[in-house]
């Protein structure tokens, strides 16, 4: 199979995601002095684009079910990948923190840290309600993805897969830009988080689980230093509208759920203390961003698999 054919083959979801993972692989060759793993983060994204073509050949040439379904959604598992090997990029890439710009920015239009002003209205059960909105991010899309896979056309999914994991992209070149910590770590104690935001049940073990996603020890002692730069813009609230953008841009049957969870967990990303305000309204424009671009690129992508040979029909 030649060059063209294979390309053709691609969708637009697989399109972004292997030139995300050749950016990857540039800083990693631009910055080896500086990134310690480089070696090693260059052999497995080109392993992961071979995976990625050899899923979308495997779909269309073979076509089995399980080709065509690890097909459709591995670009869940490779967000969570990239995302990870971040950790492992932008601090060493880009070292210095920007929480006292973005803590200044927030100051200035509102006069108050809001974090801080937000506490006097702390209660564990809204807390408790907040942490699990929170939590339910990585459920939202499972959520979007399982009704669009069996209710719609295979195409709806895709353009839907390629939105979110466009949107992803978008959010990770920020980490690289304006690397943060949040304010659990600059404007509050991050130990006595459990003593000054108190849950119910299932607070603790959901903060534990997000924490261990963050990279950071059970062990807090130097926390600050560990923790995964990510915190401008706010991936949570951008990835969050556009899921709940695309729930009613399809009509779905969960959309007013995916409303209700989503406008819940927009609020916890201050209320508990991950992100500034200027996160958000930076997360809300690049969802604006990732919609008004991605849906011209996904039409740009679908024209050309139809010169390489790969579509029949733009759909």
């Amino acid at each position: 199979m030649n060059a063209r054919k294979l390309l053709s083959l691609l969708s637009p979801a697989d399109f972004v995601s292997i030139v995300f993972l050749l950016f990857l692989i540039a800083l990693n060759l631009i910055f080896f002095a500086r990134v310690p793993q480089w070696l090693e983060l260059v052999a497995i994204n080109l392993a992961v684009i071979v995976v990625v073509l050899f899923l979308a050949w495997g779909a269309k040439e073979k076509k089995t079910r399980l080709l065509i379904g690890l097909h459709r959604w591995y670009c869940y598992l490779i967000i969570i990948f990239i995302f990870k090997e971040l950790y492992l990029m932008v601090h060493p890439i880009h070292p210095a923190d920007y929480d006292q710009v973005l803590i200044a920015i927030d100051r200035w239009v509102f006069g108050v840290n809001p974090t801080q002003w937000m506490a006097q209205f702390a209660h564990p059960v809204v807390t408790e309600i907040l942490q699990i909105a929170y939590f339910s991010y990585y459920i939202l899309f499972i959520i979007l993805g399982v009704e669009l896979y069996r209710r719609y056309a295979i195409e709806d999914f895709d353009k839907a897969a390629f939105m979110i994991v466009y949107g992803f992209y978008l959010s990770y070149l920020g980490y690289f830009s304006l690397p943060g910590v949040g304010p659990r770590f600059t404007l509050h104690d991050f130990s006595l988080l459990e003593t000054d935001l108190p849950g119910v049940f299932l607070t603790n073990a959901l903060r534990a689980i997000i924490n261990a996603g963050e990279s950071i020890p059970q062990i807090r002692d130097h926390a600050i230093d560990l923790v995964q730069r990510d915190v401008f813009p706010s991936g949570h609230t951008q990835l969050t509208i556009i899921v709940m953008t695309l729930g009613f841009r399809y009509r779905l049957n969960a959309r007013w759920l995916l409303l209700s969870l989503g406008s819940l967990l927009i609020l916890a990303t201050v209320y508990l203390r991950y992100h500034y305000v200027v996160d958000l309204v930076a997360g809300a424009l690049l969802a604006w961003f990732t919609f008004w671009t991605g849906d011209k690129l996904e039409v740009w992508w679908r024209g050309m698999r139809r010169r390489l040979g790969g579509e029949e029909k733009l759909t």
